[in-house]
């Protein structure tokens, strides 16, 4: 073996220089100091030409050869490019897998390189101080993973690489521009692995030092060998997507569900133990609240058991003189309490009246007009847009009124369609909520006494007001102003949120008369209203507005304004989930999901008999609307 003295830097280039004057006949003499050499030296002796590199190219692979073949004991010499023999240049003990290696052959490998005098001379040397070696990977039986890649997938500057006679510089430039920019077939390649053919297969057995060969430092462009890290690195690390993992996450397993985070955390005992006490007490609470709810569906269905075994008595006592009510308090108590069913839409006819001396025709002539309308293409299309959205959303837990299997669809079409002509005299047009109105009262009686109870009632000067639309708008602001005063007489807590969260009446008012309540109230609840507001007029539907507010007293108090409106609305996010958590439809009255029911809302308006004076109704009428 040699020593590494052997292998100092001035010793190679002594030997180099020898082995050069050597050759000199073949070509002229080459010094690899006068090469490198700071000084700028013009001796036309020394050539440094492609044909020189090659032939040091392929003695340095030799050398090599040599140095493995003496160090194990054998005679060998090298061969240079020109076939002349000489000594083993000295050297360290390598091994190159056992294969033999051609001079000639691998002198042939580098006829084609040639030194480019291109404008792209610059680029090609500039990655010429950066030694790259890849470490090749070994298998689990010892065999090496040779990892190739096509050089156009490489985003690195390359060396110009052409041939003498056929290459020019313009082509070296487009070859190296080629390869900064590769084509989308190119890049979308996957990266080879195989085993280039030129090289030798291992052996079993053999180890990956075995496997490493040195040759003399030359500069090697990095941009011409793979990337050990990006070969390296498994598919599934390049593009993951970060996946949330299913269930609590590790700061909701430890945070503390029972004490808000400024105070002291609680011991992880203390608070599954408060934690436990919290759902016992919930899971009571919605027991008593089934409780509740089942305790006043229980007294409503024994008191319309009540009211329908009352019959013989409404039959023989109200129905000749159905006035008698508002003489006898023990009659009108019963009113309060039910009209039965066979009888409701007597009593609702003769509690409305005919003060607009409509004839029985007048339903047949209206819609006749409307027929006609609709054949001729005249009648308003905003109204029957409007007829339409509000037809499909009219009591939906009934189905009755469905446009594709509702028996009675067409029946309430035709009613409203009859009411919009009766109207367009007055040049008034469709009112929103209508639908509804008219949808009650085709429950109770047939299409044309219940259009002259619908003209009639709708006409009264309150349900005139919200429905006449601009021409009005100055009685309907005077309603709403006398609505505030009861509010504030009877709910100042109420009233006083209200005013700090600038919420008026017509905010949730116009909501609830138009239709009726039934949009927001139990249709059971909503009948019982009805029979009350057509005995007792417009002052019913303000007291039965204030007992609705009452109901919803505790929930009002919103630091939030938006809030607020929401739950007047109806659509309260909070209860609209604990309403689906229980399973409860959600296709009745909006304000069922607040626990508003008949009975409830009977209790309320039955409290409020301790203040409650029809003199102060009466008073304030004459105030807002002297004109009545």
């Amino acid at each position: 073996m040699y020593n590494q003295q052997d292998w100092a830097p001035d010793h190679v280039r002594d030997l180099i220089q020898e082995r050069f004057e050597k050759n000199s006949a073949a070509t002229t003499s080459f010094s690899l100091d006068d090469a490198f050499s700071d000084a700028d030296d013009s001796d036309p002796n020394y050539a440094f030409s492609s044909i020189v590199i090659r032939t040091e190219l392929a003695r340095a692979v030799s050398y090599s050869q040599e140095g493995k073949e003496s160090g194990d004991g054998e005679e060998s010499s090298g061969v240079d490019a020109t076939g002349d023999t000489s000594e083993p240049l000295p050297g360290p003990s390598l091994d190159i897998s056992g294969t033999t290696l051609d001079v000639n052959h691998l002198g042939a490998k580098f006829d084609s390189v040639s030194l480019s005098e291109s404008p792209v001379e610059k680029l090609s040397h500039e990655g010429d101080h950066s030694d790259v070696q890849d470490k090749p990977e070994v298998t689990d039986d010892g065999h090496e993973l040779r990892h190739t890649r096509n050089d156009s997938t490489s985003e690195t500057q390359h060396p110009v690489v052409s041939t003498e006679d056929s290459h020019s510089d313009s082509a070296a430039l487009d070859t190296t521009q080629e390869s900064r920019h590769p084509s989308p077939a190119q890049s979308e390649l996957p990266p080879d692995t195989s085993t280039s053919e030129d090289e030798p297969e291992t052996p079993p057995g053999q180890t990956l030092h075995e496997k490493s060969a040195s040759t003399p430092s030359l500069p090697v462009p990095s941009g011409t060998l793979p990337s050990a890290t990006s070969s390296s690195l498994p598919p599934s690390s390049i593009g993951h997507k970060f996946t949330r993992s299913v269930g609590p996450s590790v700061f909701e397993k430890v945070v503390s569900k029972t004490r808000p985070s400024f105070l002291p955390p609680k011991s992880r005992d203390e608070d599954q133990k408060h934690m436990a006490d919290w759902e016992k007490m919930m899971k009571r609470s919605r027991a008593a609240e089934e409780k509740r709810r089942k305790a006043l569906q229980d007294r409503r269905i024994a008191r319309e058991l009540q009211v329908e075994q009352s019959l013989h008595i409404w039959e023989k006592e109200i129905l000749p003189d159905w006035k008698i009510v508002h003489r006898n308090p023990a009659m009108r108590k019963r009113w309060w309490a039910g009209i039965p069913t066979k009888l409701r839409a007597t009593m609702w006819e003769r509690a409305v009246g005919n003060s607009l001396a409509l004839s029985q025709d007048s339903y047949r002539i209206c819609l006749a007009r409307a027929k006609r309308a609709l054949s001729a293409g005249t009648f308003p299309t905003t109204s029957l847009s409007l007829i339409e959205q509000d037809v499909r959303s009219t009591l939906p837990s009934l189905h009755i009124f469905h446009p594709d299997s509702g028996p009675m669809y067409a029946e309430l079409k035709d009613m409203l369609y009859a009411w919009v002509v009766s109207r367009s005299d007055e040049g008034l047009g469709y009112i929103h909520g209508t639908a509804k109105v008219a949808a009650m009262i085709l429950l109770n009686m047939s299409a044309g006494p219940g259009f002259i109870v619908m003209k009639n009632l709708l006409e009264r000067h309150c349900m005139r007001s919200f429905y006449g639309g601009f021409s009005t708008k100055n009685d309907m602001e005077a309603y709403y102003r006398i609505f505030d005063t009861l509010l504030a007489d009877g709910m100042p807590k109420i009233y006083f949120n209200f005013k700090q969260h600038q919420i008026s009446p017509s905010e949730y008012l116009h909501d609830w008369i138009v239709p009726l309540f039934l949009d927001h109230l139990p249709f059971e609840a909503c009948a019982r209203l009805w029979d009350v507001i057509l005995l007792e007029g417009d002052a019913f539907l303000y007291r039965a507005s204030l007992a609705i507010l009452a109901i919803l007293e505790s929930r009002l108090f919103f630091p939030d304004k938006q809030e607020l409106l929401e739950l007047l609305r109806g659509e309260n996010k909070a209860a609209l989930e604990v309403a689906r958590r229980e399973g409860r439809p959600l296709n009745g009255g909006k304000y069922e999901i607040y626990g508003v029911d008949e009975e409830t809302l009977w209790d309320r308006i039955e409290f409020m008999n301790d203040w409650w004076k029809e003199s102060t109704w009466n008073r304030l009428l004459q105030r807002e609307l002297p004109d009545i």
